[in-house]
């Protein structure tokens, strides 16, 4: 059995992050884009001999053939390179909440090591892609977004339990009083304690193969017999918001063959579509988009950051919600496929942006 081994590098904060990779699959994944070994050569910036000599070395490593030829035909990888390529893009998929939470507790490690008064801000929020990019651009500005990856709710209650400042949280605004969202969100946030902050407009759809060969167009060709949908588990908020369109338009999930079936973020959902396991998933614009997937838009919904009041003044939430204001920021998240800036950094009413929550005082 091969074993895996990982390490990491130090840059400063200039540096753009690097995804966790290996030489060999940016090799198969490169074959696989060009169909030639000389393709893949120009596409790394190598010469062909030295790709050659790599596989043929891979090869011997692995025991079994990496790249089919045939004559006249273009360069395939084989049953097992395909195998190969597709489990290690699954696998990093499913751990990109995992990687981020080690990549940030390391930098949270030395950046205090390095400046015992950094401005750390600690925020549990659910998987969003602008979030990376939200924490390059802190960090830029000398501050270091502690950032871990939970389910909506999960972060929510992290928040009342004390355990970070800021949590991050999606939700469908124009929601019923009894919705999903109403019932998953209102026992979390109490008026006059939390404190919302804009933060993102963003369009979540079907995920669906390029060219969309299943003609999947609405949430109702779910339940046509032979597709295969992929979820997200329960407590995230795109699984709560989904189940709310459903309950909308009457759909019920039990007809939807593989609503059970979960993976843990919108890109594990989106590679499931791309590897040729799932047919359809349901799940943010930008996942689709970053593997070549299309994409069929379905509804758009807030991303907010809350905090609670006594947090409000603190000087790292004032200095994230100057960086959420400026201009740079939300040029930057604009570029980010099915993004746009919503009031970021701009404190919000919970009641009226929210207007699904039922307030009453108690009487005296």
């Amino acid at each position: 059995m091969h074993r895996i081994h990982l390490t990491y590098a130090l840059g400063d904060s200039g540096d753009s992050p690097r995804e966790l990779h290996h030489p060999l699959m940016r090799l198969l994944d490169a074959i696989h884009v060009t169909g030639s070994i000389s393709g893949a050569a120009r596409e790394l910036d190598l010469s062909y001999r030295h790709v050659w000599g790599e596989l043929k070395r891979w090869e011997q490593e692995l025991g079994q053939d990496l790249v089919v030829w045939s004559k006249g035909q273009p360069a395939r990888l084989s049953q097992f390179g395909e195998k190969l390529l597709w489990a290690e893009r699954r696998a990093k998929a499913r751990l990109a909440p995992q990687i981020d939470a080690l990549r940030s507790e390391l930098e949270r490690a030395f950046a205090i090591a390095f400046d015992p008064h950094a401005e750390v801000l600690t925020l549990y929020a659910s998987h969003d892609n602008a979030l990376p990019l939200l924490r390059e651009t802190a960090a830029r500005d000398d501050l270091h977004l502690d950032m871990r990856f939970t389910g909506s709710t999960e972060a929510l209650q992290a928040l009342n339990r004390g355990v970070c400042t800021v949590a991050g949280f999606h939700a469908h605004v124009h929601s019923p009083l009894r919705s999903p969202t109403a019932q998953a969100y209102r026992p979390l946030l109490k008026p006059g304690r939390h404190k919302l902050i804009g933060f993102a407009r963003r369009t979540q759809g079907l995920i669906v193969a390029p060219g969309n060969p299943a003609g999947i167009h609405a949430l109702a060709d779910l339940t046509r017999g032979g597709l295969r949908f992929v979820n997200r588990p329960w407590g995230a908020g795109t699984r709560v918001l989904l189940e709310q369109l459903l309950a909308q338009q009457r759909i019920p999930a039990r007809d939807i063959a593989g609503f059970d079936r979960e993976e843990p973020s919108h890109d594990a959902v989106a590679e499931a579509v791309a590897c040729g396991s799932a047919d359809v998933a349901f799940g943010i614009e930008s996942a689709a988009r970053q593997r070549g997937l299309d994409f069929v838009p379905i509804t758009q919904e807030g991303y907010f950051l809350v905090t609670l009041r006594e947090h409000l003044e603190q000087p790292e939430l004032q200095h994230l919600r100057r960086i959420l204001q400026a201009r740079a920021w939300q040029e930057r998240l604009e570029r980010l496929r099915g993004y746009e800036s919503d009031r970021s950094g701009e404190v919000l009413s919970l009641r009226s942006v929210l207007p699904w929550w039922s307030y009453r005082r108690p009487k005296a």
